[in-house]
């Protein structure tokens, strides 16, 4: 006990864990007024024994430029979704101004010629001259190896060939005229259907012959025709009597018989509809003769000039081409 009582004797200190209240004390501070607009000012703690005092601390907005390397963007990640994108139309080629020209002066010889039949010599000369010229620009040298450009439906516009003008003359069919002579080829199958529509004041009807054909050279087919078909009438809608015919060179007036034509109208009519129900009639071509063949020498999307066996010439428009109505 003696011990501790001096040890309480020893003077000491007693130390304090909490330290005192600092004074604070406020400096105005050199800063960059911070977004609200105002001063942060800088804090000092002053205290007899020990100071304690906060850095100093300075704000200053910096530039895109210092503020260091920018980081690298992030690679956007493959999308799944596929984007559609539309791609220019690619324009065709413009014909040479030069064959189009040749094409319309082609074209407009043919007025009032009825397909060749009725053409005089001064104007075959001349077709044949235009088409001559046009043999010697041919834009599709090889044919045969272009067939798309071959498929599709041509109609005859011109021939040579007189084997058709007996069919083209009025005087051998009275009161029915050819109204339509068309080509229609299908390179895929390598088939071709040569047909003729004819029209009368009732009806219309078609005969056709189906072949089929073989590339023989670059501008030449062989055709091996196979088949005939004669087309079921179609009913017109009206009977339309023309003021005369011609049969065997001699004009026959029907204003006589007008009255009587009349009459049997209703009696035609629903003879010609019991016939459209009727299937096409077909048969077969055996004919060792029935073959030819036919040099194609110029083709383009719109106008074909071919050449047959015989020495004739053919010039088709493709349907619906312009050049049908110009």
């Amino acid at each position: 006990m003696a011990f501790v009582s001096q040890l309480n004797q020893i003077p000491c200190k007693t130390l304090s864990l909490t330290p005192p209240h600092p004074r604070l004390t406020s400096k105005p501070s050199i800063l960059a007024p911070n977004p609200l607009g105002l001063a942060t000012p800088k804090l000092k703690i002053s205290n007899p024994e020990f100071s304690w005092a906060r850095p100093a601390t300075r704000i200053r907005a910096l530039d895109r430029d210092e503020s260091g390397p920018e980081k690298p963007e992030e690679e956007e990640e493959p999308s799944d979704v596929a984007v559609a994108v539309a791609e220019p139309e690619e324009e065709k080629p413009a014909e040479p101004e030069e064959i189009s020209k040749l094409k319309k002066a082609l074209v407009d010889s043919f007025y009032g010629t009825d397909r060749g039949l009725s053409a005089t010599s001064e104007t075959r000369a001349e077709i044949v001259e235009l088409i001559t010229q046009l043999e010697a620009q041919n834009p599709t040298p090889a044919p045969t190896e272009a067939l798309p450009l071959l498929n599709g439906k041509w109609i005859l516009s011109y021939t040579s060939f007189a084997g058709l003008f007996p069919l083209l003359s009025r005087g051998t069919l009275p009161l029915v005229k050819v109204d339509e002579i068309s080509q229609t080829i299908d390179s895929e199958n390598f088939t071709v259907e040569n047909s003729v529509r004819f029209a009368g004041p009732l009806a219309t009807t078609s005969f056709s012959t189906n072949a089929t054909f073989d590339v023989r050279s670059p501008k030449r087919v062989q055709l091996k025709f196979e088949e005939g078909v004669i087309g079921t009438p179609q009913l017109t809608d009206s009977l339309v009597i023309p003021e005369d015919v011609e049969f065997l060179g001699q004009k026959i007036d029907l204003a006589p018989f007008k009255g009587l034509l009349t009459s049997v109208q209703d009696t035609a009519s629903s003879v010609v509809k019991s016939i459209s129900s009727q299937p096409p009639l077909k048969f077969s071509i055996s004919s060792t003769k029935a073959e030819s063949w036919l040099l194609t020498t110029y083709l383009d999307p719109e106008l074909r000039i071919s050449r047959g066996d015989n020495g004739s010439v053919f010039v088709l428009l493709k349907e619906g081409s312009s050049l049908l109505t110009s």
